[in-house]
């Protein structure tokens, strides 16, 4: 079958439309589109990437003072006892005879299983100088001792005394 001129020309025509639709169709959608979407995640990855960094900053501070923490309880004397030491504490301080009880206890913390020993103190009719001086004692100690509540009241209106409530924590290894 023999076209004419027209014909190949309308022939050629519609195949090159048709290379044209497939070619942007098929290669140049696609190519933009996944630049479209490279384009839009890169701020979303921009985004997680700080977020990761500030994360990795995070665990590597919790991680320093971990191994301080375990430094400073490896500098512990080994028989190392809570109450005993607030009792040698307040010997110093000169408030062993003011003391009215000292209750141990501890606690297990159930996400870690790290234990922790506790110290309940009721001190009465002392200053409040003693009382600064036993307590800058207790935190300034190298033994990773805390005082976690503190409760202070007058003995009376005359007098300068006064009665402490302290709790005392510190984490056992």
């Amino acid at each position: 079958m023999k076209l004419n001129k027209r014909e190949k020309y309308s022939i050629y025509a519609v195949s090159g439309l048709i290379c044209f639709i497939v070619l942007i169709q098929f290669i140049i959608s696609p190519f933009i589109e996944k630049r479209k979407r490279i384009t839009r995640a890169i701020p979303v990855k921009s985004g997680q990437l700080e977020e990761i960094q500030l994360l990795k900053s995070k665990y590597d501070a919790m991680n320093r003072g971990a191994e301080l923490a375990r430094v400073q309880f490896s500098k512990r004397e080994k028989d190392f006892t809570l109450f005993s030491f607030l009792d040698k504490l307040s010997d110093k301080a000169g408030i062993k005879n003011n003391i009215n009880y000292m209750k141990p206890s501890t606690s297990v913390d159930k996400n870690t299983g790290y234990k922790t020993s506790i110290v309940a103190m009721k001190l009465q009719a002392i200053t409040l100088k003693e009382l600064t001086f036993f307590l800058h004692m207790v935190e300034t100690s190298k033994n990773i001792v805390y005082i976690t509540r503190l409760s202070i009241s007058k003995t009376g209106k005359k007098e300068p005394f006064i009665n402490a409530l302290l709790r005392v924590e510190t984490s056992e290894i």
